[in-house]
């Protein structure tokens, strides 16, 4: 972890603390981290403007209980049953030492190599703390690569720098190819009927999965001959059974979404130090005193958070006392451009400065839509035509 730029005056304690000691500052002293997961990146990568999330979840602070602390407990997350669901699937899909697994990997990106035998490698990946688990499965990975064999990785633990802190990732599992190609393999409890899926929950777990990719791409750079596949093996129960199989899914699109997203991010020692020293978002904290500390760091709410983020009920009942037009939309906040409330919209659709094309075009609009009603309103049936009928006929 590094520390904050020495160019930073040292009189002011937030910019002079290391950024560990600062986040752990910010989350509480006797508060654990709570580790990024893939479902969250994909989360964050989907509103890199959001200073909020950025810096909680770059510190590790618990945004479940931090919003029921708030007063605006989330309904965000999996249902009990869907978890046991899932849980059950992947212990059958990785049974018998994951033969079924790489069987399934083998048919659909095993062209041109030996079938995996019994003799497949599963390296052992235990170690302490996820720093070491990240280690170890790094060297398993070496390991494969130069062996030359069908490898599967069970749950490894993979490393992404995210707006400057570590996150620690665990894939479903990776496979490594006789080639020393690496695929990132996703199980899912979704059914697969007739070789399809449901588009929404394909789309989520791609876009999961290009963060497993990303994480992967780190490590292979620093291993010669190793690739990771663009493609990742999506396997599922077939149709309305709990028997498995599997489907490709190119992420690539994803991939680069996501990269882009994140690189765009806030750095968090930015974020951090432009708070003031005393700000805490430990949940045990008095409402009043978390509301002002979450006020604090900039937000940019959209309707999109309300699947995807724990504090979106929260950060919506303040976006709409304040107006934001956030609250109609991500795309018509981005139309906007600088009007960040509606009552401006508003003001600029009466007539705004002409040198603003968005205020001159919400102007424009404004008129023709004055003209289309008075149109309308004198096509309308008067009291001198009491059947309202305009056809001579």
């Amino acid at each position: 972890m590094s520390s904050y730029p020495p160019s930073v005056p040292p009189q002011t304690t937030p910019q002079t603390t290391p950024l560990r000691q600062r986040l752990a500052d910010l989350r509480g002293p006797a508060v654990p981290p709570r580790p990024l997961d893939a479902r969250a990146l994909a989360a964050l990568a989907a509103n890199p403007g959001c200073g909020r999330r950025a810096l909680l979840d770059g510190a590790g602070v618990d945004k479940t209980a931090l919003a029921a602390a708030l007063g605006s407990p989330s309904a965000f997350g999996q249902s009990q049953f869907a978890i046991i669901r899932g849980n059950s699937f992947e212990a059958k899909v990785k049974g018998d030492g994951g033969a079924e697994l790489l069987r399934l990997v083998y048919e659909r990106l095993g062209a041109g190599a030996e079938p995996p035998g019994p003799a497949a490698l599963l390296p052992d990946l235990t170690a302490a703390g996820p720093q070491g688990r990240a280690a170890r499965t790094a060297l398993a990975l070496r390991e494969a690569t130069t062996a030359g064999s069908w490898t599967l990785l069970d749950h490894p633990m993979l490393a992404l720098e995210v707006a400057g802190s570590p996150a620690y990732l665990e894939p479903d599992a990776v496979v490594v190819h006789p080639d020393g190609r690496w695929t990132v393999v996703e199980i899912k409890s979704f059914p697969m009927i007739d070789g399809s899926a449901d588009p929404a929950k394909v789309g989520a777990a791609a876009r999961q999965a290009a963060v497993y990719v990303l994480a992967l791409e780190g490590t292979a750079e620093k291993l010669p001959g190793a690739t990771v596949g663009h493609e990742v093996v999506l396997v599922c129960p077939k149709d309305f059974s709990n028997l498995p199989t599997a489907a490709l899914v190119d992420v690539r699109r994803e991939r680069a979404v996501t990269r882009r997203q994140l690189e765009r991010l806030t750095r968090v020692e930015e974020l951090a130090a432009l708070l003031p020293e005393h700000l805490c978002f430990d949940p045990a904290r008095p409402a009043e005193e978390l509301t002002e500390a979450v006020s604090a760091v900039p937000a940019s709410y959209a309707p999109e958070c309300l699947a995807a983020c724990e504090l979106a009920f929260h950060c919506r009942q303040r976006a709409r006392a304040a107006d934001e037009v956030g609250t109609l939309g991500r795309s018509l906040r981005a139309e906007l451009g600088g009007l960040g409330t509606v009552e401006e919209a508003l003001a600029a659709a009466e007539g705004g400065p002409a040198e603003d094309p968005t205020a001159a075009a919400l102007h424009r609009a404004a008129r023709l839509r004055a003209e289309a009603l008075a149109l309308a309103s004198s096509r309308t049936p008067s009291s001198q035509d009491p059947e309202g009928s305009a056809c001579p006929c």
